[in-house]
C-alpha cells in the first residue's frame, strides 16, 4: 500500500505493468467471469435458474462435453470478433459511441480481474470520505449546546448553525461533482478531505458564533464532495459481480458518527463549556487531516480509467487497468491494440476528448427538460422516477430534523420543560453517553443492509429492505416523542432509530442508480441528490422557527416526512435485485 509521495503525479504507462498482460487467446485461462454467464430475458432481468444451471454444469467434472463446450465458448468470447460483438450488444446496436464501447471493454477487463488487494484498499480509503461526512455532520450537531451556552444564542436560534454546514454541503456536492469530471477523480479525492480538515480545525479558534458558522460552511464545501466523488470512484473500479459492496461502503457512515460521539463524550461532557467543543472540533479536524495524509502519501491512487478515456488519454486508461491487475496479482488481456481493433472496426471514430466547456454543459444539462424528459418516457419509468425523487426529498428533510438536533433532544432527558428561547446552561455527560450508545447501535444496520439487498425473499431485496427500514424509522420517531419520557426510554428508541436509518440510507444510495436506465442515470441520480441536499438545507430553518418548545414538533414532522417516504417506496413498481446494469 505504501508508495513514494510523488508517484501520484506521474502518468501511468503500459511499460510499468507489462508483466500483468497476457495474450488475448490465453485470457480465458485467467478469467473466471465466463463460468457464470446469466442469460438475460427480454425485460433485462437475469434468469437466475439458468445461471445456476450453467454454474452447476461447469462444476460437474464428470460432464466433459459440457466443460469443453463452456471452455470453447469462453475462448471464442476472448477474440477480437467476440469482443466486438459483445461491446455492440444491446437494443442500441450500432448506435454505441466509441467512448461507450471502450468503457464496456474496460468494464469487462475489470470484471475479469475481479476483487483484489487494490479494490479492498480503495474500499477503506473511499470509506474515509463517508466517515468524514458523518463525522462532521454529527460533529456540528454535537457542538450546538456548547455554542448556545458560550455565545448566548437561544436553543432554537443556534440551529441555524447547521444551515451554514448544509449551504457548504450543497455547493461542495455540486462543485466537486463537476470538478471531478474536469480535474480528475484523484484531485477531488484528496483535496476534499484537506479542505475539511483545515477549516474544521480552524473553527476551534473562532471568537464569535458568526465565525464558527463561516468555518462550518467552508468545511462543508470540502465534505460535500466526499459522497458523490468517493462513491462514484469506488464504483468505477468495482467489478459488476461485487456491486453490493457499494451498499456496504455505507458502513463507514455510522462509524463516523460513532467516532464523533465518543470524542464529544470525552471532551464536551468533561471540559468547561468554552473549551470542550473547541478541543472536540480540533481533534476531529486532526483525524480528518490524518486521513488526507494516508490518502496522499501512503497510497498510489490510480486515476479513473473512465475519466482518462473522456479526456482522450486512452493509453493511460489501459495502463491503469493493467496496474490494477498487477496490484491484485492477476493478469489482464487489455491493451491499446485490442481496444483499437475492437472499437475502430465497423464503428466510426468519434472525438474522444471532452472539453471542459462540454463537461460543464453536460452536467448542467442533467437538470434540463431535455435530459429529464426520458425519465418519464413511459408510465412505469415515470412513476418510478417521481416516487424515488419524492422519497429522497422527504428523507432529506426528515433525517436532519431529528438527527441534527438529537444532542439537544437528549439533553432534555425526556422533559419538555424550559424555554426554547433561552441558551443552554448545562450539558450532561449522560446525554453524550447516550448519543455514543445510539451511534454504536447504528453500525450493524449498514452491515445488515448489504446482506439483505441481495436476498431472494419477496419481502426483502432492494425495495423491500428500503420500505421496511423506512417504516420502522418513522414509527420510532413518533415513539421517541410520545413515550420517550425518561433518558432510558429515549435511549432505547433512538438506538432502534439509528439502526433502521442506517439500513434506509445504505439501501437508498445503492438502489437509486440501479433504477434509472444507463443513458439517463446521471440525470436521475443528480436530481435526487440535489433534492436531498436542498430539503436538508430547509430542515434547520424549520426547526428554528417552528412554533412550540422546539423538542417535539420537529420530531413529529420528521416522522411524518419519513412515513410519507415509506408510502412512496411501497408504490415503486421496480425491483432491481438481479437486474443487468450497463
Amino acid at each position: 500500500m505504501i508508495s513514494l509521495p510523488w508517484t501520484w503525479r506521474r502518468a501511468d504507462t503500459a511499460a510499468d505493468y507489462a508483466s500483468a498482460v497476457v495474450p488475448l487467446d490465453e485470457a480465458h485461462h485467467h478469467s473466471h467471469s465466463y463460468r457464470l454467464r446469466p442469460r438475460p430475458d427480454p425485460e433485462g432481468q437475469l434468469d437466475e435458474e439458468a445461471a445456476e444451471e450453467d454454474s452447476a454444469a461447469f462444476k460437474d467434472g464428470d460432464d466433459e462435453d459440457t466443460t469443453m463446450l463452456v471452455m470453447s465458448n469462453a475462448a471464442a468470447e476472448y477474440s477480437i470478433e467476440g469482443l466486438r460483438s459483445e461491446v455492440r450488444r444491446g437494443k442500441r446496436e450500432e448506435n454505441w459511441t466509441a467512448y461507450e464501447m471502450k468503457s464496456k471493454l474496460i468494464n469487462k477487463a475489470i470484471q475479469d480481474i475481479g476483487m483484489g488487494r487494490y479494490n479492498w484498499q480503495l474500499f477503506v480509503l473511499c470509506g474515509f470520505g463517508w466517515f468524514a461526512d458523518n463525522l462532521w455532520m454529527q460533529g456540528v450537531s454535537l457542538t450546538l449546546p456548547s455554542l448556545s451556552a458560550e455565545f448566548g444564542i437561544s436553543e432554537k436560534s443556534v440551529r441555524y448553525t447547521t444551515s451554514s454546514l448544509f449551504v457548504g454541503l450543497c455547493f461542495g456536492s455540486f462543485f466537486w461533482g463537476i470538478g471531478s469530471d474536469i480535474m480528475g477523480r484523484r484531485i477531488a479525492f484528496n483535496v476534499t478531505l484537506l479542505i475539511a480538515s483545515v477549516f474544521g480545525t480552524a473553527s476551534a479558534w473562532a471568537s464569535s458564533w458568526g465565525g464558527v458558522c463561516l468555518m462550518y460552511g467552508a468545511l462543508g464545501f470540502g465534505v460535500g464532495g466526499n459522497l458523490p466523488v468517493d462513491g462514484a470512484l469506488f464504483l468505477e473500479f468495482l467489478p459488476d459481480t461485487s456491486s453490493s459492496l457499494l451498499t456496504l461502503l455505507s458502513v463507514w457512515w455510522p462509524i463516523g458518527q460513532l467516532c464523533s460521539s465518543l470524542i464529544a463524550w470525552f471532551f464536551i461532557a468533561n471540559w468547561p463549556v468554552e473549551q470542550g467543543w473547541r478541543h472536540f472540533v480540533m481533534t476531529i479536524g486532526i483525524i480528518t487531516f490524518i486521513m488526507f495524509l494516508v490518502r496522499f502519501f501512503l497510497f498510489h491512487m490510480f486515476e479513473s480509467p473512465k475519466f482518462l478515456l473522456s479526456r482522450g488519454r486512452q493509453a493511460e486508461a489501459v495502463a491503469v487497468v493493467q496496474g490494477i491487475a498487477l496490484r491484485n496479482n492477476k493478469k489482464t488481456w487489455l491493451t491499446e491494440e485490442i481496444i483499437d481493433a475492437v472499437v475502430d472496426g465497423p464503428a466510426p471514430r468519434t472525438r474522444s476528448r471532452l472539453s471542459t466547456r462540454n463537461i460543464i454543459k453536460n452536467k448542467l444539462a442533467s437538470f434540463s427538460a431535455e435530459r429529464i424528459r426520458p425519465l418519464f418516457k413511459n408510465r412505469k419509468l415515470g412513476l418510478t422516477t417521481a416516487l424515488i425523487w419524492f422519497s429522497w426529498a422527504t428523507i432529506g428533510m426528515g433525517y436532519p430534523l431529528f438527527n441534527a438536533f438529537l444532542p439537544q433532544y437528549l439533553s432534555h432527558g425526556g422533559s419538555n420543560d424550559g424555554s426554547p428561547d433561552s441558551p443552554a446552561s448545562e450539558i450532561t455527560a449522560e446525554a453524550y453517553r447516550n448519543y455514543a450508545i445510539t451511534s454504536i447501535a447504528g453500525v450493524p444496520g449498514s452491515l445488515l443492509a448489504a446482506y439483505a439487498v441481495d436476498m431472494k425473499s419477496p419481502f426483502l431485496g432492494r425495495r423491500g429492505t428500503l420500505a421496511i427500514s423506512t417504516l420502522v424509522s418513522a414509527v420510532f420517531l413518533f415513539l421517541f416523542v410520545k413515550l420517550g419520557t425518561t433518558p432510558l426510554s429515549q435511549l432505547a428508541f433512538s438506538c432502534v432509530e439509528a439502526f433502521a436509518q442506517n439500513i434506509m440510507y445504505g439501501v437508498l444510495y445503492a438502489f437509486t442508480p440501479e433504477i434509472f436506465p444507463a443513458p439517463v442515470r446521471g440525470a436521475g441520480t443528480g436530481v435526487a441528490s440535489f433534492l436531498n441536499r436542498a430539503t436538508g438545507l430547509l430542515a434547520p430553518i424549520i426547526a428554528a422557527t417552528v412554533p412550540g418548545d422546539g423538542t417535539t414538533t420537529p420530531v413529529y414532522l420528521a416522522g411524518a416526512l419519513i412515513l410519507a417516504a415509506f408510502g412512496g417506496i411501497c408504490l415503486i413498481p421496480i425491483e432491481t435485485r438481479g437486474r443487468q446494469r450497463l
